[in-house]
């Protein structure tokens, strides 16, 4: 071999082992194999270590799909490279994330958590980025023409649990955060509860992120009553916090056990909320079967958390997460982030292309590319058709709901399948 070959070939040996260098430096996992396709960069973004509510699990089951993906060659041949960042829950935080999903080539925004719509929308909009399966928070993930939502929002959530009171409550107390997106809940609530032509809730604005609620949970109970009387919060995480005060108040009851009492005079106000106020994480950490929220109705976007439909989650977070416990399978938001991320893979896969841009998912999705996710929501799909059309959620396109009650320290069905909120969603909205 002459001189000239040999150096030709180390130069080459040495460019090769730089560039599996520089890919070990971004994050690519090994035994993941991306043929001959390019890399898909994407994004998920959530707030961690804040006063508010956090959602770490999000990022973290971002990453745990990325690993299991990649281990089975990647989607349709293309690794998947996930960013994550920590969103603040501050305008700034949501813009800057944003920014550096422009910034770092992105195809997608996916999974992601935010209360500042606003913030975060405007560099995505700008940049062309689709933002697909946020967690709902936000009047623009359901407003903005770059937003593909895979749940109703909380707008869902809150016009179902108004249908689920219904059946079971003759008064509630709605207490909610004093926010410009608190002002909107009562009116859902009310538009639920009047399907059965219950009277409005009592509402009871509350500061976000108080250390305690005496006040608040007083007054909730009085103007709830004691006959089939309900109170209803929906704090994110400060949802515990309330239901601590509501408990320590004088003679006061937290659940079903008081509807069970054999003493006639135990007060028998029900509690409820929605998942992600309230969660199988929350129960458990409270005390499972004895906690604070035995009995008390909660609705949400999906099946409840031991349901079958699950199990393809679950086996992926046992194989990959690496006891990671940001990864609970019954968090709602490792679960809408599980959502999102098959949307993702359904949608690469259905383009075939060695190149995979944001347009190009942008337009599968416009153009009507259908995603099955196992039974975890209705078949999804985002033509103008499908959209609910609702004056302030026109993107909505998951109308479903499911009624679930805590029993025995678990999460379980209250009535089977889904419940369709779109026309309470349309009427309250």
């Amino acid at each position: 071999m002459t001189g000239r070959r040999l150096s030709s070939l180390l130069a080459s040996v040495t460019a090769a082992a730089a560039g599996a260098s520089i890919l070990t430096g971004c994050g690519v996992l090994p035994g993941a194999t991306g043929g001959s396709r390019e890399p898909v960069t994407v994004m998920t973004w959530a707030p961690d270590q804040t006063r508010a509510t956090n959602m770490p699990g999000m990022p973290a089951m971002a990453q745990t799909y990325a690993r299991w993906v990649n281990s089975q060659g990647g989607i349709d041949g293309h690794e998947l490279r996930v960013l994550t960042c920590n969103e603040q829950n501050t305008p700034a935080g949501a813009a800057a994330c944003a920014r550096r999903a422009v910034r770092e080539n992105a195809v997608a925004v996916v999974g992601s958590y935010s209360q500042n719509g606003r913030a975060f929308m405007a560099p995505l909009e700008a940049a062309g980025i689709p933002y697909i399966g946020g967690y709902g928070l936000t009047d623009d993930e359901f407003t903005s023409h770059l937003s593909y939502p895979v749940n109703g929002g909380l707008a869902a959530l809150i016009a179902g649990h108004g249908m689920q009171l219904a059946e079971s409550c003759r008064r509630v107390s709605l207490v909610r955060p004093d926010t410009l997106a608190g002002d909107r809940l009562p009116k859902l609530l009310d538009a639920g509860l009047k399907k059965a032509s219950r009277r409005g809730a009592v509402d009871i604005p509350a500061v976000e992120d108080a250390t305690e609620y005496t006040e608040q949970a007083a007054s909730a109970r009085e103007e709830a009553g004691t006959e089939d009387g309900c109170v209803a919060a929906v704090l994110g995480e400060r949802t515990q916090t309330f239901f601590d005060s509501f408990r320590r108040l004088p003679k006061a009851t937290g659940g079903a056990q008081a509807a069970d009492d054999e003493d006639d005079t135990a007060e028998s106000v029900r509690i409820s909320s929605v998942l992600g106020s309230v969660g199988q994480p929350v129960i458990d950490r409270t005390g499972g079967a004895r906690s604070p929220f035995e009995g008390a109705y909660v609705t949400g976007w999906y099946p409840e958390a031991d349901d079958k439909s699950w199990e393809p989650m679950r086996k992926v977070i046992q194989e990959h997460a690496f006891a990671d416990n940001r990864v609970d399978p019954t968090d709602t938001g490792v679960q809408t982030t599980w959502i999102a991320y098959t949307v993702l893979k359904e949608v690469i896969e259905s383009l075939d292309r060695d190149t995979i841009t944001s347009a190009r998912i942008a337009e599968a999705l416009d153009r009507g590319a259908q995603v099955d996710t196992g039974g975890l929501t209705p078949k999804l799909r985002w033509m103008y058709e499908d959209l609910l059309g609702a004056p302030d959620f026109p993107r909505i396109v998951n109308h479903a709901v499911t009624f679930q009650v805590v029993r025995k320290g678990r999460l379980v069905a209250q009535k089977p399948g889904f419940v369709d909120v779109g026309p309470t969603v349309s009427h309250g909205g």
